[in-house]
């Protein structure tokens, strides 16, 4: 740690963003190996080369206490320690490199679903996906048909049609 160029409050600031991620009732005191496995992808300390996520497992459960689920800020930086030789082999500055990915980053959102930007009004009133008798009362605009695509009239164009209410049938 001597000459360390990364900013402690910053490596802490991130420990506790990534420590709290996804668990409401985290106090960014610990971190579980979930949010610390994620905290190793998002700030690419694991490479798929010579960091993997086993190998990020295996230093998470060789510094958390026997007994415990979780990791301190201490412990944590004694597992980014273990996984700078690693992923800086034959570097001197390997663990401020490391430091460094994860100083001042904070959790990523991706793969998450997007929540729908009109709410689920347009949904509801997109009559291009209307199904069965709702889809006749609109036409192919998606306009409404009104009281036409609501109401079943009678057709009269038939045989007998043609003459009720002509003047040569029942004149009452």
């Amino acid at each position: 740690m001597a000459g360390s160029d990364v900013d402690m409050a910053e490596l802490a600031e991130s420990f506790k963003a990534f420590a709290i991620q996804g668990d409401t009732k985290a106090t960014g005191k610990d971190m579980t190996n979930k949010n610390w496995a994620k905290m190793c992808k998002d700030c690419k300390v694991i490479d798929g080369k010579k960091v993997t996520g086993t190998d990020v497992d295996i230093v998470f459960s060789k510094v958390k206490d026997k007994s415990a689920r979780t990791i301190t800020f201490d412990q944590c930086k004694t597992a980014l320690t273990e996984l700078s030789a690693k992923r800086f082999p034959k570097d001197d500055a390997a663990q401020d490199k490391t430091f460094a990915l994860i100083a001042g980053k904070k959790p990523g959102t991706t793969g998450v679903t997007k929540a729908v930007k009109a709410g689920g009004v347009d949904r509801l009133t997109d009559a291009s996906q209307y199904t069965g008798s709702h889809k006749e009362r609109f036409d192919a605009e998606g306009k409404g048909k009104g009281l036409e695509g609501r109401v079943d009239k009678a057709d009269t164009s038939g045989y007998v049609g043609a003459y009720k209410g002509s003047g040569s049938y029942d004149k009452k």
